[in-house]
């Protein structure tokens, strides 16, 4: 019953769909594109090998599953990887980071007849969902259809898990149809158990595993020769709507010349309405998209680029990893840390618990209340060399201590191919 009425409030819901994919589309045209796949209808045919497959739903999630993809190209080279996503900039960051070494398309919206339909055209041997995706159709056809389903490198915050508890019934049913739970954290195992999930273990976080590209490093070394190599680096990572402006309004208080921020918005729709903020604050800036060497009285570079984030870690001397200074949750602070770049957080990081407080402990990483307190501290930092070269050392050690999660994640997965 819980399944039917879920099915019934999607029915319902399928005009707003529609007007979403429309909405989103004015400033990302991509939500325009390729609507069929997202009910399960697909020009591209399957592949012939056998598919293992995977749904990484945004940037991050696809960022995350880089080592685990490569390891199973590695270990089945007679299978075909499939990756679905949810957004437009998941599925260009998976054509950056794979090329057409994997196939990609949207997974379909969690109706019955989109659900069959790609699971009917892809036969997938195995299906991987990362971190915290339930989709009650697409678990239970696939445990009709005897696909196995794992749910791996998952998270459940506390306030997540209060949502999902609210729908029990429909969420335990869920749980119970995956062929296996694997957690980042013995907190989340607990949570996803008490939801229902069965024989939950704990694998650690994938996003450990990340190993910053060659290319990307290199990509940094030349963004510092544009951003001027005497000057200090602050770059602002990921940061979400509300958060530029409190930024901004401390930055134009600011006297000093040699001091850069480079603020790179979370989402590519967003980067018109941020450089429309910082006119407003009256501060001198340049988009990164003009390519071109930064001028010494420039006080800000926009960060209007695709999947170019490790070479803006590689190229500051600090970062703030956005999300963190209003209630997002935090954004992924590992890659920083991964650079050895020392790291500044809001107090809102329960995206990251765990890694968020690990990495303060380690000495990897700092809170500060507000922006105001974040700007005093960046001041603080940028003339103390020693500080900056010991966070950034105990930022790549915290995040070596922590890696094993995909060696983990590649025993499950061998257990249900055999």
């Amino acid at each position: 019953m819980p399944r039917l009425y879920y099915n019934i409030l999607l029915w319902l819901l399928l005009p707003y769909i529609f007007i979403h994919l429309l909405w989103r589309g004015r400033k990302q045209p991509e939500y325009r594109q390729r609507i069929p796949e997202r009910f399960g209808l697909y020009e591209t045919p399957a592949p012939i090998r056998p598919v293992l497959w995977l749904h990484t739903v945004s940037v991050g999630e696809t960022r995350a599953a880089v080592t685990l993809v490569q390891a199973l190209q590695r270990d089945y080279p007679n299978h075909h990887i499939l990756l679905t996503h949810t957004t437009p900039t998941g599925m260009a960051m998976s054509e950056q980071l794979f090329g057409d070494s994997v196939h990609r398309v949207y997974l379909p919206y969690d109706y019955p007849f989109a659900v069959q339909r790609f699971l009917e055209h892809f036969r997938p041997k195995l299906g991987v969902l990362l971190e915290t995706e339930i989709w009650p159709n697409l678990i239970h056809h696939c445990h009709e259809c005897r696909i196995p389903m794992l749910l791996l490198n998952a998270r459940l915050s506390e306030r997540s898990a209060a949502g999902y508890a609210r729908f029990g019934g429909l969420t335990s049913a869920a749980l119970a149809e995956l062929a296996g739970v694997a957690a980042q954290t013995f907190d989340d195992a607990t949570r996803l158990g008490r939801l229902g999930a069965r024989e939950v273990s704990v694998m650690g976080n994938l996003k450990f595993e990340i190993v910053p590209p060659d290319a990307q490093r290199e990509l940094g070394h030349q963004l510092r020769e544009l951003f001027g190599a005497s000057r200090r680096v602050f770059l602002a990572a990921s940061t979400r709507e509300g958060e530029e402006a409190l930024l901004l309004a401390e930055l134009a208080k600011l006297t000093e010349t040699d001091l850069l921020t480079v603020i790179v918005p979370r989402h590519p729709q967003r980067f018109d309405e941020v450089a429309a903020l910082i006119e407003r604050y009256g501060l001198r800036y340049q988009r990164r998209s003009a390519n071109q060497p930064i001028a010494a009285d420039t006080q800000v570079v926009l960060g209007d680029s695709m999947g170019e984030m490790f070479a803006y870690y590689e190229a500051c001397d600090l970062a703030f990893i956005g999300g963190s200074l209003l209630e997002f949750g935090g954004q992924n602070l590992l890659e920083a840390c991964a650079v050895g770049k020392p790291v500044l957080l809001g107090l809102h990081t329960y995206n990251f618990t765990q890694a968020a407080q690990q990495a303060v402990a380690a000495g990897a990483a700092e809170r500060v209340k507000d922006a105001n307190q974040l700007l005093e501290r960046v001041n603080q930092l940028r003339d103390d060399s020693a500080a900056l070269a010991a966070m950034g050392e105990q930022g790549k050690a915290f995040v070596i201590a922590h890696r094993g999660a995909t060696a983990k994640a590649l025993t499950l997965i061998a257990e249900l191919i055999a």
